[in-house]
């Protein structure tokens, strides 16, 4: 038995499907079966029923995963505790984020970070607040921005939650359109008539934008949904319509333009969230150090965002 093969087992007990494990652990299917089966030889049971693609755990299964997941544990700890020694000539940093900020504040933090510690691994988890917090309770992640907090359940670790920037969410136009020609802002009724490109479901800030829209009786002219933060933002930039995004996107982005949105204000938080039972390493603690001061450097007003985003103190 080995830390690959309990790392398989994981995998596929949480998702509950040999593919999408596979996927995610970038193996090939056949490969990532010869692991179970050869974990299932070694141990003398079976750890899942297979039932028409359907995957569930068995009682030995069920027995096995939190020891395996304790174990891995154990594993990353004896990681964490040599690294240490190494001090920031190694290590490795698994941060989590939104994709709105893995294109502005992340993009900006890492690029930091590298260059003053170009031996320390970086591993980024990109997902809605919800799951990087759970995957951060679960141990998968040192530390996660978000821009959403949640009820822990009562098996989740105690988290502790720094607030790291306030931001305005902005409506954005191409540079050389007319469709926020002239204004100094808009209103969300003037957005609702105007045609739009959203986010796809499940993105935080498409969920904050439509609880906005709903609450005011709206309902906006859609011209595409569905994309990514990269996408919205080339879709709008040759032309197709307007977006509503956080301000830190425009950063380097001159074929953009922008207004303030107003009536109502919309803004969120991003907060910077680890865990309060664990003790940070060495590269944990200076990716924190970056990600703030980051934060400091895109709120100054040396980047024309200071209107739009603000430290929390």
């Amino acid at each position: 038995m080995n830390l690959d093969q309990l790392t398989s087992f994981i995998e596929v007990a949480d998702t509950g499907h040999f593919t999408r494990a596979a996927a995610s652990l970038h193996l090939a299917q056949p490969s990532l079966s010869r692991q179970i089966s050869t974990l299932e030889k070694e141990l003398g049971a079976e750890l899942f029923h297979r039932a028409h693609g359907h995957i569930t755990l068995t009682d030995a299964g069920k027995t096995l995963l939190p020891t395996a997941k304790r174990m891995l544990a154990d594993a990353e700890a004896v990681r964490r505790d040599m690294d240490e020694l190494a001090g920031l000539r190694r290590g490795r940093v698994r941060l989590g984020a939104t994709p709105t900020l893995c294109v502005s504040l992340v993009a900006e933090a890492i690029s930091s970070f590298h260059r003053e510690h170009p031996g320390v691994e970086l591993e980024l988890m990109e997902k809605g607040s919800r799951e990087l917090v759970e995957a951060l309770a679960a141990g998968g992640l040192d530390l996660a921005l978000i821009t959403r907090t949640f009820e822990p359940s009562a098996q989740m670790p105690r988290l502790r939650m720094q607030g790291v920037l306030a931001e305005d969410l902005v409506v954005i136009a191409a540079a050389d359109s007319d469709l926020l020609k002239g204004r100094d802002h808009i209103t969300l009724a003037e957005v609702a008539d105007l045609p739009q490109v959203l986010f796809h479901h499940g993105y935080d800030l498409r969920e904050a934008t439509e609880a906005a829209f709903e609450s005011a009786g709206l309902s906006p002219i859609v011209v595409v949904e569905g994309a990514e933060m990269d996408a919205v933002l080339r879709f709008v930039e040759r032309g197709l319509g307007i977006a509503v995004v956080p301000a830190m996107v425009l950063v380097d982005r001159p074929r953009l333009s922008s207004v303030p949105l107003v009536d109502p204000h919309l803004s969120r938080t991003v907060s910077l969230a680890t865990r309060a039972d664990v003790r940070a390493t060495r590269a944990a603690s200076a990716m924190e150090s970056t990600i703030l001061a980051t934060a400091r450097s895109l709120a100054s007003e040396d980047t024309g965002l200071s209107q739009f985003v603000r430290v929390v103190e």
